[in-house]
């Protein structure tokens, strides 16, 4: 998505921090919510404003996120570094 509106990916350039809440439901162990927080690096302000659009409509598109959110609540942020 991020390379569709221009906005490199290359080896270094994006990262992300991801946790997770584990709690106990009717005796088992389950998983209740994700966080996940990227990181991208050395980008212009246009391509800010484009990774954030797609970043808004990310989870619809994301085949990970499409299959556990109706059991778990995935939240997600990013942090931007951009290029001066």
């Amino acid at each position: 998505m991020l390379e569709a509106r221009g906005v490199s990916v290359a080896p270094g350039q994006l990262s992300a921090d991801v946790e997770g809440d584990i709690e106990e439901v009717n005796s088992k162990p389950v998983i209740t919510q994700i966080r996940v927080r990227y990181f991208l690096k050395n980008i212009s302000q246009e391509q800010r404003k484009a990774a954030e659009r797609a970043l808004s409509i990310h989870e619809d598109g994301c085949p990970a996120a499409v299959s556990v959110k109706r059991g778990i609540d995935i939240k997600w942020s990013c942090d931007f570094e951009l290029d001066e």
